[in-house]
């Protein structure tokens, strides 16, 4: 028997890799069956798997492939066991990180957070002599029913009794001064901008790469202009006005 070239053996083994457990098992089948004797010992060797999973993949073989693609690769509770599940004592390194990193309820001892990242988290654990990746941390965080959540506005305050009477006065002063012989104008800022070689969001067409500073610091020579919004509400129109005046009334007044 002749073995591949080297070009050869590592294509198989990507190949070989990409693949779910049951085409591996037929993939490495096959290639052990062209090679004739001495196949499987070499088909062994090169994709590091073991003699049982070639026989299996004949036996896969034999049997017919499925009409379909099948919705599991391995039988269920079947393949390699979670790390958080063959290390019960990874569970005490994880309490022990989170323990000075902890805050909550008083009165609900199910609302608790921490103020560590996943990454931090595993960096603690493997100062702890426990070397976890996030995948780990994860899933030690659904364990222990940390999830990332976000505050939701759902508990009410109550409504004022004057709630009602703030926008009837809102409302009756708008149009007191909508028909009114004065204009009403809206001013208001928006976020200041650097001029000059600045990253910007967006692409152009371009020939060539644009290069910009790596950090948005002023520096003596920036310009910093202030876009200023002015808008007649009787006369429904708007402008906007460019300047470098860091005055806000001042501004507004000329």
């Amino acid at each position: 028997m002749m073995p591949y070239p080297p070009e050869v053996e590592q294509a198989m083994k990507s190949f070989y890799r990409s693949l779910r457990e049951p085409d591996r098992r037929r993939y490495a089948a096959v290639e052990a069956a062209k090679l004739g004797h001495g196949g499987i010992e070499y088909i062994v060797r090169l994709l590091d798997i073991a003699p049982n999973t070639i026989r299996q993949g004949r036996r896969d073989l034999e049997a017919g492939l499925p009409d379909r693609p099948q919705p599991r690769a391995r039988r269920p509770g079947g393949g390699r066991k979670r790390r958080i599940d063959q290390e019960p004592e990874i569970d005490d390194d994880f309490r022990d990180v989170l323990r000075d990193h902890t805050a909550g309820s008083p009165s609900d001892e199910h609302r608790i957070w921490t103020d560590l990242a996943v990454q931090e988290i595993a960096e603690r654990m493997a100062e702890r002599g426990r070397d976890v990746n996030v995948h780990v941390v994860d899933q030690l965080l659904d364990r222990h029913g940390y999830h990332r959540r976000q505050a939701q506005r759902e508990r009410p305050l109550g409504e004022h009794p004057d709630r009602d009477d703030q926008f009837e006065t809102i409302a009756r002063l708008k149009r007191e001064f909508l028909d009114g012989p004065d204009p009403i104008l809206s001013l208001d800022t928006k976020a200041r901008e650097l001029i000059g070689n600045y990253y910007r969001k967006g692409a152009l067409l371009t020939c060539k790469t644009i290069e910009v500073f790596d950090h948005d610091f002023p520096r003596d020579d920036t310009i910093i202009v202030v876009p200023h919004g002015l808008y007649d509400l009787k006369l429904h129109r708007g402008y906007v006005h460019l300047n470098t005046s860091h005055d806000t009334s001042e501004f507004a007044c000329d």
